[in-house]
């Protein structure tokens, strides 16, 4: 590889060249699933010329080295924090919450009280507050949920925000603007209670990547997380959700994202962004 964007050493930004930035949308892209078009290379440009500058790297081609060593995993998550941006609140975009309390919660609840299961994903859960949303909803309409097999997973594909979701402690005033119907009775400071927090199950996922679970889903959260993939991506990616849902299970997603390809034969709209899949056990491809 013989690209060289060096870095000025009196700290002014460096130029990105056109040559570099395809090789961070290619790795993006192998790596992540992230699609880059060119309008996000001053972005990337300025992102990266921190990142370096924190490493002390002068040659861009050292740093795309250091991406591809043996020791790369590390230095991978950082760039992928780079790339992309955690911008996610407690139950953000409420008829989302209001479709899982009346159709999928409500009539679940019967049947897991006598022994059956209740499983909800939010896949791509950044630091943790649709999850925790999806844990308080469940808590309000059954108290004894952490004694039933209700069980919510969040994903992220960035350790590092999957770590201050584990943690599960948020600014005060974020708290304080809870629905109250919603609001724990047992919360108190700035941390998630564990009668919420014993419900969520918290790991990494890339979801370009085949999913290591075999059970499947009631519902799954994946919302504002599909638009960083190109169309070929997006449509894998509704393809293996549709996979991973029961029959009549509810997927939810962003508010500029749309259902495409093969996956769409199988769902059927429910609502804004939210459909259900049709499907009576098979998969699309």
């Amino acid at each position: 590889m013989t690209i060289a964007s060096p870095i000025d050493p009196k700290g002014q930004e460096f130029a990105l060249t056109d040559a570099d930035f395809e090789v961070v949308a290619q790795y993006a892209h192998k790596h992540f699933g992230l699609a880059m078009s060119s309008s996000k290379k001053p972005l990337v440009s300025s992102r990266l010329a921190r990142r370096l500058r924190h490493l002390k790297i002068n040659r861009f081609k050292d740093y795309i080295a250091q991406l591809e060593g043996p020791n790369a995993g590390a230095e991978r998550n950082e760039l992928l924090s780079l790339l992309t941006t955690n911008v996610t609140h407690f139950f953000r975009e409420p008829h989302h919450f209001d479709t899982l309390r009346d159709e999928v919660f409500q009539p679940a609840l019967d049947k897991v009280r006598r022994g059956g299961r209740l499983r909800v994903w939010s896949a791509g859960c950044s630091t943790g507050q649709e999850p925790y949303s999806i844990a308080m909803l469940l808590k309000s309409m059954c108290p004894d949920a952490d004694k039933l097999d209700a069980k919510i997973l969040g994903t992220d594909i960035d350790p590092v925000v999957v770590r201050k979701a584990q943690a599960a402690q948020y600014p005060t005033d974020e708290l304080s603007q809870l629905p109250r119907e919603y609001k724990p009775s047992d919360m108190s400071g700035d941390t998630i209670p564990s009668s919420v927090t014993s419900l969520v199950t918290f790991g990494t996922l890339n979801l370009i990547e085949p999913f290591p679970f075999k059970g499947k889903f009631d519902a799954i959260f994946c919302r504002n997380v599909a638009i960083y993939f190109d169309t070929p991506t997006q449509q894998k990616v509704w393809s293996a959700f549709q996979r991973a849902l029961n029959p009549g299970g509810y997927l939810f997603i962003g508010h500029s994202e749309r259902m495409s390809g093969p996956a769409s034969a199988h769902f059927k709209t429910a609502g804004i962004t939210t459909y259900i899949n049709t499907a009576a056990g098979g998969a699309s491809e």
